[in-house]
């Protein structure tokens, strides 16, 4: 199995690898879109955040990678086998899961083998990419250009975490639950707006445009290339020191206090931006808290709510045509005037 690049050793796209972080201390914000340009390191910096995260526990011989720990949310197969017994755990890596643009939908959802159950009375099922990804990242590059039928079952799966499979009277039902990663060049289409909704963060990455930062990337990558183990040895400190924080963060984050005035300051930015619904609320509460978390503060506040924000509503925002400025840019005036009071 190829070594993954270091997250630590990627040089710069700061707010793509926030918002990563983010995700991975709470992934009830909603997984991360990120649109820029080709080559700017969006598929590398996810696999790198997998192989950063520590190991998972999974139940031995299950296809969803069952948790041993939440009985609530075992498969069926894994509920009956508890039943009779003590399930077998074993440490796996984050699994990374890439949805290609053209997978059928039995791909996608899994596929049950009906002539095997009619003739043989079992009930077949070969699971599909939803399948592999549950607990783990799925990966979407070219989001915006993913077929209709597959945008809607995604919005289904990632608004239940579940993912339910029906043909010819035969159902089975398994856990999906995974952080949606998405990536895309906004001059090749638009994502449809139900989907753009779903995903919790949405980030801008664009090719570096001062010369030094140019020479560090390509010295980096051109470092690893020629030796992965080499490398990664040297940067194995530094991913040691983020792996301990990302986990420090997830423990520290129900401790974290979120006081009447920082709920106040979210709304007051949200009505002011016009987002639609309450769900850019709580993801600019559940980002700020997770940052809060990160850099270890016990309570959120307005500076944390301030730095996530970009990333939480940009993509929620209505065209307005007498506002010729990006969302990016409406949401920063909206911040520095609604803190600045």
């Amino acid at each position: 199995m190829a070594l993954p690049f270091p997250f630590s050793a990627i040089v710069g796209q700061d707010d793509m690898k926030l918002a990563f972080m983010i995700a991975a201390v709470d992934p009830s914000v909603g997984g991360v879109l990120v649109f820029g340009d080709r080559g700017t390191g969006k598929s590398t910096a996810v696999r790198a955040l997998a192989a950063l995260l520590p190991k998972i526990s999974v139940v031995v011989g299950c296809a969803y990678g069952c948790d041993p720990a939440r009985p609530a949310g075992l498969c069926e197969a894994c509920r009956e086998r508890k039943a009779g017994g003590k399930l077998k755990s074993a440490l796996e890596p984050v699994p990374v899961v890439d949805l290609p643009l053209g997978a059928t939908e039995d791909r996608v959802v899994g596929a049950l083998n009906l002539e095997r159950a009619l003739s043989v009375g079992e009930k077949a099922f070969e699971p599909g990419l939803l399948a592999r990804a549950n607990r783990g990242f799925l990966y979407i590059d070219e989001a915006n250009l993913l077929e209709d039928h597959l945008v809607d079952l995604l919005l289904d799966v990632a608004a239940s975490g579940e993912n339910v499979i029906e043909r010819e009277g035969l159902s089975v039902r398994h856990p999906a639950r995974f952080v949606l990663i998405g990536s895309g060049n906004p001059e090749e289409g638009e994502l449809r707006p139900q989907l753009l909704d779903r995903f919790g963060l949405a980030v801008d990455v664009k090719t570096p445009g001062d010369i030094p930062t140019r020479i560090e990337v390509v010295k980096r990558r051109d470092a690893f290339e020629r030796d992965p183990d080499a490398f990664t040895q040297k940067w194995r400190s530094e991913e040691q020191k983020l792996r301990r924080k990302i986990v420090a963060a997830r423990a520290a984050l129900g401790d974290v206090v979120t006081g009447d005035a920082a709920l106040e300051s979210a709304a007051r930015l949200c009505v002011a931006l016009g987002t639609d619904g309450l769900r850019g609320e709580l993801t600019l509460i559940r980002a700020a808290r997770a940052l809060a978390s990160l850099e270890g503060d016990k309570a959120l506040a307005d500076s944390h709510l301030r730095r996530v924000a970009p990333f939480a509503l940009s993509h929620r925002l209505r065209r307005n045509p007498l506002d010729e400025a990006g969302s990016t840019v409406r949401v920063s005036r909206a911040v520095n005037e609604l803190f600045a009071a």
